[in-house]
């Protein structure tokens, strides 16, 4: 059980549920019986945000994701964390509003990932379904789609309304003087690391395969009658969308997927196959089944071609030779990056990472990703370690080689020397405002209504919009 909620956590921090009011009288309805601890109750909507609904049961759901995650729940009240539901749901419902646009085939790609992840862990896909109740291993990516999806998009409306904030230095010093000076913080050890990658090449000729047999795809669906869909679910290699040979639907108005794949898809006619394009994930081609308005609905065909074993072993012996020039002193680590190295983030500042929290070159020890902390807890600064063999949602196969380019000792903190990271702690106090402001305008203009016990409860922003 431990192990199932853990995989509850990797599918969202706050599971949102994609359900749309369609009539008012929806709130009331009943819709589901839900057992917790030894007593059943009623599952209802308490509480509509927008186009969104809360249930009863999504309270419990994130008192067992917390609990999962290690989280004391002891001093948390169903209140607080119903609060932080209605949030979510506003986030959402704007971002919709807003139009913004995610990447659909990159949360599948990341819905392959955490079930991967589950079933490497011993784990059987009839112990998850069992877990989540669900019948089929599609209903369940269904699920974890929209939980992906809307956790997405209320990230990225979160992004939306901080991407203009901007601190001063006056600000960034008045900052410190009023919250930091009389009692500083503890920075803890910091690292900044950096490293070298080298892909193996995909060759001209496994490249040129996977573009003939797309086209004789397409050939044998045009000419002799095949069925397009049943040869997605034989030969893509799309995993979320094979059951459902290569299916999806596209909107003009919140496109989805990535541009190459949205340009060929809105370029063509109803009933017509593209040709082989590329995109990061491979060559596709695409089948435009149904244009229904705004909505395109496709099929599509993704072919990765293969890595040879002899450009796996040449990538391997080209990233040695890199830490054999390195180690002997014939070239320095930033030098080697930006001459060799093919991760184009990071070549040009000589393989620096950059740390996605701060988006500075600094990794708190205490906070770092326990992977990137594996590959380098052992090494001194300036020392170059082993080879790692690594991969992403692009790249299958992927050589690396990493150094510590400087090491800072816990301290506290100090305006001069730590100006970056107290400059990061003045946006978000001052991003925290801004969020505060938004959600208090758009809790006025949106329908929300609260249903039941939560109508009793202390909110800090005003849902349920009483005169003050």
């Amino acid at each position: 059980m431990k192990l199932l909620m853990a995989f509850a956590i990797g599918m969202g921090a706050m599971s949102l549920n994609a359900q749309e009011i369609i009539e008012d009288k929806v709130e009331e309805k009943v819709v589901d019986t839900v057992k917790t601890s030894n007593r059943t109750k009623v599952d209802g909507v308490v509480a509509v945000v927008g186009d969104y609904v809360v249930l009863d049961s999504d309270v419990d759901k994130e008192f067992i994701q917390l609990q999962a995650r290690g989280v004391s729940t002891a001093d948390i009240t169903r209140c607080e964390l119903f609060g932080k539901l209605l949030e979510d749901r506003l986030y959402t419902h704007h971002a919709i509003q807003d139009s913004i646009v995610i990447n659909e085939l990159e949360i599948r790609s990341t819905i392959d990932q955490q079930i991967a992840a589950f079933l490497e862990e011993t784990g059987s896909m009839a112990e998850l379904l069992k877990f989540y109740n669900k019948d089929t291993e599609q209903s369940l990516r269904d699920e974890m789609f929209e939980i992906n999806k809307n956790g997405k998009l209320a990230l990225e409306m979160q992004r939306k309304i901080v991407e203009n904030v901007e601190v001063t230095p006056e600000e960034v010093r008045g900052y410190f003087n009023r919250e930091l000076k009389e009692d500083p913080p503890v920075f803890g050890t910091e690292l900044k690391v950096a490293q070298i990658v080298i892909i193996p090449e995909v060759t001209d000729v496994e490249r040129q395969k996977v573009i003939d047999r797309l086209k004789g795809f397409k050939a044998d669906v045009i000419e002799n009658g095949a069925s397009f869909t049943s040869k997605a679910v034989l030969y893509t290699d799309d995993v979320a969308s094979k059951k459902t040979g290569g299916k999806y639907t596209l909107n003009r108005k919140r496109p989805q997927m990535v541009k190459e794949f949205r340009d060929v898809a809105f370029s063509l006619e109803e009933g017509e196959i593209s040709d082989p394009f590329e995109t990061d994930f491979g060559y596709h081609i695409i089948f435009l089944e149904k244009i229904r308005g705004q909505e395109y609905d496709v099929r599509h065909i993704l072919l990765r071609p293969a890595i040879t074993s002899e450009s796996i072993k040449k990538a391997k012996e080209e990233i040695n030779e890199i830490r054999k020039n390195i180690v002997e002193g014939n070239i320095t680590f930033a030098d080697a990056a930006r001459e060799s190295s093919d991760e184009k983030e990071t070549r040009n500042d000589g393989g620096q990472l950059i740390n996605p929290r701060t988006q500075d070159y600094s990794f708190e020890l205490t906070k770092m990703d326990p992977e990137l902390y594996t590959q380098i807890e052992n090494l001194k600064d300036g020392e170059v370690s082993l080879v790692f063999q690594d991969e992403d949602r692009v790249n299958r196969v992927k050589f690396k080689i990493l150094t510590v380019t400087d090491r800072i000792d816990e301290h506290e903190a100090n305006f001069a020397r730590d100006y970056l990271k107290i400059k990061s702690l003045a946006e978000q106090d001052k991003q925290f405002e801004a969020i505060e402001e938004w959600q208090d305008e758009k809790i006025k203009d949106t329908y929300i209504k609260i249903n039941g016990e939560y109508r009793d409860c202390e909110y800090k922003s005003n849902w349920l919009k009483s005169e003050k």
